[in-house]
């Protein structure tokens, strides 16, 4: 699947205290938001990984966005 990402975007994902917190500009939001609507539509199981090497930014941590069931 081959999903657009918005020109300039920038997300980060870290892990501080046991929570994660996702921190994106304009770009990566939308661009986001387009993964999440795209693998919603996937089947069950089916999932993605982003990390610095591929989609975050340098230092971030891996992010697995995972179609459950329902």
């Amino acid at each position: 699947m081959n999903i657009p990402w918005e020109d300039g975007f920038a997300i980060s994902v870290r892990i501080e205290n046991g929570a994660a917190s996702i921190a994106a500009n304009k770009a990566g939001l939308l661009s986001l938001s387009r993964q999440l609507a795209a693998r919603a539509q996937e089947q069950p199981g089916s999932h993605i990984h982003y990390d610095e090497y591929n989609a975050l930014e340098d230092g971030s941590q891996e992010l697995v966005i995972e179609r459950l069931e329902g």
